[in-house]
């Protein structure tokens, strides 16, 4: 592996116990690939293109099949250069806190950006096709309450769900979650507990990524 595009969708910066998981991931990759480049993307702190108004027309000729013309193009260049980005990673690690049982708005932004016709997915006879196959991802997650299998409160778990959902649909299979949770439930005892074996988990799925 080459390549790893870290995606970034916690606004708290050094604060964040998610980064800090996702940083643990990372230093066991680094252990198995010393030469893997890896990319950070923060979307809180990239401007992200909008997708309103006349750009959204471009959107909708990808939809129908068929090719730009010249100014759709040149509006739809800022969207072009994330989704290239994005393409041309080897695999992800996409940092993301559980935000009202979903994700961070910036993260849904930034999906809505790169899930796009003609570039991420295609539509044949036999329904849609995912154009970024043969890749790996693995999501690192904190989370406030507990949303474990045996939880009462699994069926509040959108992230999990859609997350697979969407990275699905455009060929990405291969999912790996990792959590710390419950964060604020249980006290600063718990807290440290859950992160900890995190941490553990996240470096030993890097060693073996």
């Amino acid at each position: 592996m080459n390549k790893l595009l870290h995606i970034i969708a916690t606004p708290r910066g050094e604060q964040s116990r998610t980064l800090k998981i996702a940083q643990a991931f990372m230093e066991g990759l680094e252990e198995k690939y010393p030469d893997c480049i890896i990319s950070s993307l923060n979307l809180c702190e990239k401007q992200l293109p909008r997708l309103d108004g006349e750009k959204l027309g471009g959107k909708y000729t990808l939809m129908m099949g068929q090719e730009l013309v010249s100014d759709e193009k040149a509006r739809w260049k800022d969207v072009e250069e994330f989704i290239e980005r994005f393409k041309s990673a080897d695999a992800y690690l996409l940092t993301t806190p559980m935000w009202n049982f979903h994700i961070p708005y910036y993260l849904k932004h930034y999906i809505d950006i790169i899930v796009q016709p003609h570039y991420t997915f295609r539509t044949t006879d036999k329904g849609t096709q995912g154009l970024v196959s043969n890749k790996k991802m693995v999501v690192v997650s904190s989370r406030g309450w507990d949303y474990s299998a045996n939880s009462p409160l699994r069926p509040m778990d959108f992230q999990e769900p859609y997350l697979k959902a969407i990275f699905g649909f455009i060929g990405i299979t291969d999912i790996k979650f990792v959590y710390a949770q419950p964060m604020d439930l249980l006290g600063p005892k718990v807290q440290r507990e859950r992160i900890e074996a995190a941490l553990t988990e996240a470096k030993k799925l890097g060693q073996e990524f």
